[in-house]
């Protein structure tokens, strides 16, 4: 008589449906995070591409600034406003040349730090799945190998139809943990790769701002005679 999947989880001892039951949760809980990273990283990433663009091709330092559009959902945002706001500190407290310049340094590294941490929550439940999944799942599978042959010395018989059923009920929780942990495994890395792509242009940004900073502190700088 043939067993279907659910048959065989159906007749999976409590434990392991309990395990079972643990990584469904799981599995939902972390491909709710799958997609809603994929979308917000692949929105952030078009966005700080299209604002270095901007960015880059502004005459001056405001209006770089203004073609941002004060949009705050965008990465680029926090590391122009800690820029900006460094910058007119020091400019309102008189402070010139390579001072400006370290200060605004530190104040875009900072702002790039932060919106990277933005960007990277969730990622690491993801980690966590990857690596727990598989040894949850194997826990329910020792619980139920453990009562297979519990069950079988109440029996008084080791035949494989004795056997079979109850062991390949266990190894359903282990099967169940490795569908649990791959999806999340393979999302983990493609969002790793995804967030340095988009530091890159954070990076790239702070650059393009400093030297805007500069260029400008130069050009109201009194000329040496």
């Amino acid at each position: 008589m043939e067993i279907s999947f659910l048959d065989m989880i159906l007749n999976a001892t409590l434990a392991a449906k309990a395990v079972m039951l643990l990584l469904l949760g799981m599995s939902l809980s972390s491909w709710a995070v799958i997609i809603h990273k994929w979308i917000s990283l692949s929105r952030a990433k078009r966005k700080a591409e299209d604002g270095l663009s901007r960015f880059s091709r502004a005459r001056d330092l405001r209006e770089a600034v203004q073609t941002l559009g004060g949009d705050s959902s965008s990465p680029l945002y926090h590391v122009a406003q800690q820029g900006v706001e460094e910058f007119n500190r020091l400019k309102e407290a008189g402070n010139q040349g390579d001072v400006v310049a370290d200060n605004v340094r530190r104040a875009l590294r900072q702002g790039v730090s932060e919106s990277m941490a933005k960007l990277g929550t969730s990622i690491a439940f993801l980690a966590t799945t990857a690596n727990t999944a598989p040894f949850i799942g194997l826990f329910g599978t020792v619980a139920g190998i453990m009562y297979a042959f519990h069950q079988i010395g109440q029996q008084k018989s080791a035949s494989l139809a004795t056997v079979a059923p109850g062991i390949s009920e266990a190894l359903i929780a282990t099967a169940v943990g490795l569908f649990v942990a791959i999806p999340a495994t393979v999302g983990y890395n493609i969002f790793l790769g995804a967030m340095r792509n988009i530091e890159g242009e954070l990076v790239n940004f702070a650059g393009v701002f400093l030297n805007r900073v500069q260029r400008e502190m130069n050009a109201s700088a009194p000329s040496s005679r």
